[in-house]
């Protein structure tokens, strides 16, 4: 069994049982626990990506064109958090 796994999803798996689900295993469970934890690692690394932006002096302008948005869009989803008070800059 996955040692990163939490207590919650050990239960869950535990609680399937051949004799109350039979001819089902845990690979869908398994997949969808995968991929939760790849989207939680990729924003992870998104929101490393725009705060070391915004430590060496990207401009939201520039943020936000690589992000496909608007500045105020990426500064409204990423500068807030971060505890920038400021107001994007142009």
């Amino acid at each position: 069994m996955p040692s990163d796994l939490t207590t919650a999803e050990l239960d869950a798996l535990n609680a399937l049982t051949p004799e109350a689900h039979p001819g089902r295993d845990a690979t869908h469970f398994r997949r969808v626990i995968a991929a939760r934890k790849g989207v939680e690692e990729a924003e992870a690394a998104l929101r490393r990506a725009v705060d070391d932006a915004r430590a060496a002096g990207e401009s939201w302008t520039v943020i936000g064109a690589a992000l496909g948005t608007t500045r105020q869009a990426a500064f409204q989803r990423f500068g807030r958090d971060s505890g920038s008070s400021v107001a994007p800059q142009r």
